[in-house]
């Protein structure tokens, strides 16, 4: 089967929509499948072809940028001419772009599947107040045009003021998610590197540094932690410069981390053998979203797969993980002093925690998801040739 992904930044750009598309996309090549990325050549540096692990990547040059998002002119010829020549179209939304893709491909009696990840929330301005509502009015016409929508759980779905309107072509699978096996010598070559002293409790968080993430949570909460674990420090991984949009918000944080000193570390972007390094060096992980930008975090089950409880905002879709195997708590986003009672409980208490890694790797496995998408994708295709005979 041909397979025409699309969304906005693919790799480099590091984000939970670029996991989720290349961890899923190579897991269908893997099951035989020709698969294709349409995406945005946002770094003019990148290649506008490219086979990454066996996925065909095709980038289109960027006209111009509206708040996070871009303008690619020629997006609707490479959308026509990719859609063309495949069996299935499959856009992961919010993407402006999508909506002709998805609404050509409806009408070439291709399969059509949109994978909602997330809500749109812009800081407030005239051009954000109007970028959102084209993108809302996009989604639409995105979600109109697919035969199937999905998102990762059926929570968000419902709380989403966008998603909760398309119930009926809803079906929910679980993110690809995985994670490298590593040395525990490797675990201890980070540790020295990254300076974190043999019993000090390492609070990992994996995300850039975004308005969103609630980076100055986990910090208002470090004060309460440090009185009770004087030596406890954050690893925080994830782009921390030039993250677009933030800028601001990066201006910002800086001198609020900077009274953390060694308690609050940058590590940048790694590697998944260095990310799988960091999971199992930490003694918990944090995601103190602050909204429904976040609809899982798929970091949670990361580091869960390595043993590693999480603590987790109670957002629509982010709390799943925890409640789905055990391994965490939840707490109300933006409040420090529950992040750091939490925080403090699964140091303290880490026994109540475990759970069974080893069944949560199996559950999220890629294949697993990539086999569901792949029934999704001939069901569809059958239904077409039903129709046509």
């Amino acid at each position: 089967m041909r397979i025409l992904h699309s969304l906005t930044y693919f790799w480099p750009h590091y984000s939970g929509m670029t996991v989720y598309a290349d961890r899923l996309t190579r897991a269908l090549v893997e099951r035989g499948h020709h698969v294709t990325i349409l995406t945005s050549r946002y770094d003019r540096s990148l290649p506008r072809t490219e086979v990454r692990d066996g996925v065909h990547v095709r980038r289109v040059d960027v006209g111009a940028r509206v708040s996070k998002g871009v303008l690619m002119p020629a997006f609707v010829y490479w959308s026509l001419r990719l859609a063309a020549d495949h069996d299935a179209v499959h856009v992961h939304l919010p993407q402006l772009e999508a909506a002709s893709l998805a609404w050509a491909a409806r009408r070439m009696t291709k399969a059509v599947v949109a994978t909602y990840q997330s809500d749109l929330l812009l800081p407030p301005s005239p051009v954000n107040w109007l970028a959102s509502r084209v993108s809302t009015l996009a989604n639409a016409v995105s979600v109109r045009s697919a035969d199937v929508v999905t998102s990762m759980t059926r929570d968000f779905a419902e709380q989403s003021a966008f998603l909760s309107r398309y119930l009926d072509k809803l079906i929910v699978v679980r993110p690809p998610i995985e994670v490298p096996e590593i040395s525990l010598e490797r675990v201890a070559r980070l540790r020295a590197e990254w300076a974190v002293p043999e019993g000090s409790p390492a609070i990992g968080m994996a995300a850039r540094l975004a308005t969103e993430k609630g980076a100055e949570v986990l910090a208002r909460a470090m004060p309460e932690i440090l009185r009770r674990y004087p030596e406890a420090r954050v690893l925080h991984v994830g782009q921390n410069k030039n993250v677009f949009g933030e800028e601001a918000y990066a201006r910002r944080m800086a001198p609020i981390l900077s009274e953390l000193g060694v308690h609050w570390r940058f590590l940048g972007v790694l590697s998944p053998e260095d990310m799988a390094a960091f999971f199992r060096l930490c003694r918990l992980t944090v995601l103190p979203s602050l909204n429904r930008t976040e609809s899982f975090g798929m970091v949670q089950i990361e580091s869960m797969i390595c043993g590693t409880p999480a603590v987790a905002s109670d957002l629509p879709g982010v709390r799943f993980a925890t409640s789905d195997t055990g391994m965490g708590l939840t707490v109300p986003p933006g409040d420090a002093g529950a992040l750091a009672a939490a925080i403090v409980r699964v140091l303290e208490r880490p026994e109540e925690f475990r759970g069974d890694p080893a069944d949560v790797a199996r559950r999220y496995a890629p294949a697993r998801t990539a086999e569901q998408f792949e029934g999704i994708y001939h069901d569809l295709l059958s239904r077409r040739k039903g129709r046509a005979t």
